[in-house]
């Protein structure tokens, strides 16, 4: 028993690979967002660390398991999944008072066209030198009336959008 326990114990330095796709050590890529991966590059690079964590875990190349390992919650792990409308691709513009003088330009149906909100949103408060922000799912206020303006920037910027898909909704209240 006591050669057992001599020989159980590791020999110093420690030797530690690492995987190439996410930079773990091999036994922790389960914990990584792209599982599949890891595998096909430490089976690649590494085969006999594949090999020994493979049996260790009990699944010597069974991807059924894989589906138990995801992170089932938010966090890192998870992917956003997109929403794809099928609906109309279109293109609103409306102005809505701001206070008594003072108005806003509200641009929604962006995303039909997979335009990033975000970039748009920067793109818009540094052309018109204002304010401009994301504030619904697919909604950008523009501080001030632009709307005019917007005709011929949307499909400047964005060729995939052509003019007919731009409607003019008017005044309306937010």
């Amino acid at each position: 028993m006591a050669e057992e326990e001599s020989n159980s114990k590791p020999s110093y330095p420690l030797k530690v690979f690492y995987c190439g796709n996410c930079s773990l050590p091999p036994e922790y890529c389960d914990f990584s967002s792209d599982t599949d991966r890891c595998r096909e590059w430490l089976e690649k690079y590494l085969p006999d660390e594949f090999n020994r964590i493979m049996t260790c875990s009990g699944t010597a190349g069974g991807d059924d398991s894989d589906e138990k390992k995801r992170q089932k919650r938010g966090g890192k792990g998870m992917v956003k999944s997109k929403k794809k409308d099928d609906g109309p691709k279109q293109v609103c513009l409306s102005r809505a008072p701001r206070g008594k003088k003072k108005s806003v330009t509200v641009v929604t149906g962006l995303s039909t066209f997979n335009i990033d909100l975000k970039v748009a949103a920067k793109f818009f408060g540094t052309k018109f030198a204002c304010g401009s922000s994301v504030t619904g799912e697919d909604e950008i206020v523009i501080q001030g009336d632009v709307k005019d303006d917007l005709f011929d920037i949307i499909p400047e910027k964005w060729p995939e959008i052509d003019e007919d898909y731009i409607e003019d909704l008017g005044d309306l209240k937010r």
